[in-house]
């Protein structure tokens, strides 16, 4: 997993519309990237409507959020419409970004093992730095990890 102080490692994915975002050309903002295991699962819904329900704490941080799953863009965007979701959801099919993150794993559930991604969360400043890395994040407590250290950047600003 890439560290606090690296650079980001740059992709472009398409969003929940199909249209391509790349992280270089958000240079100039702070950036907080999240990656989730799947779409429209318990955790998954529980992290994004936290941040759904936090937008104005993140837009006054003066934050881009992007949320990344290895799902493809239609069930991207089903999750992203039916939750009500204002913030950018990213599909990353082939799991580029989840390896160049370092977030793409082996997992066990209930004995079986299988790859997907480990739900972790970056902030990223605007020079394209790493600030922070948040590995295994609960989805519970996500909003309260990441705004309390985005106050605490603020403050050191």
């Amino acid at each position: 997993m890439i560290a606090a102080g690296d650079t980001a490692p740059d992709f472009t994915l398409p969003d929940q519309d199909g249209e391509e975002v790349t992280l270089s050309a958000l240079r100039g903002e702070t950036v907080v990237l999240y990656f989730y295991p799947r779409a429209n699962t318990p955790g998954c819904t529980t992290q994004a409507c936290g941040i759904r329900d936090h937008e104005a704490d993140y837009r006054d941080a003066g934050v881009r959020v992007l949320g990344v799953s290895p799902d493809p863009v239609p069930k991207v965007k089903r999750f992203h419409d039916k939750r009500s979701l204002g913030f950018t959801l990213l599909a990353d099919e082939d799991h580029a970004v989840c390896d160049a993150y370092g977030v793409w794993a082996e997992k066990s559930l209930y004995g079986r093992k299988y790859w997907g991604a480990l739900r972790s969360t970056f902030i990223i400043a605007p020079d394209g730095t790493v600030e922070r890395v948040f590995p295994k994040v609960s989805p519970k407590t996500h909003d309260e990890v990441v705004l309390g250290a985005l106050r605490e950047l603020a403050a050191r600003a």
